[in-house]
């Protein structure tokens, strides 16, 4: 039993460190994929707010993420609530 509570203490331990990275991504929205934009609506969203070259856009967890550059030709990596569009968080260099 001493094994097992050891055991059961070590993971409460290590887990949030395993758990952080994955956790760094941002959270966009709690709504169902119905109700995202499309896609193509969401690619033409992101063009119309400046963001250039785009050389990846792809759905990360609740949110659609784009790696490109911003109208000032800074490199971007943005995500976005797939509802609204809204920019949820981004990193520019």
């Amino acid at each position: 039993m001493q094994k097992i509570l050891f055991a059961l203490s070590a993971l409460a331990i290590v887990a949030p460190a395993v758990i952080t990275p994955a956790a760094a991504g941002a959270a966009c929205t709690t709504e169902a994929k119905e109700k995202w934009l499309t896609e193509d609506a969401m690619k033409a969203k992101v063009t119309e707010m400046g963001y250039q070259k785009i050389k990846t856009f792809k759905v990360s967890g609740s949110c659609y993420e784009i790696y490109g550059f911003t109208k000032d030709n800074k490199k971007a990596e943005v995500y976005f609530n797939p509802v609204t569009g809204a920019v949820v968080k981004s990193e520019i260099d």
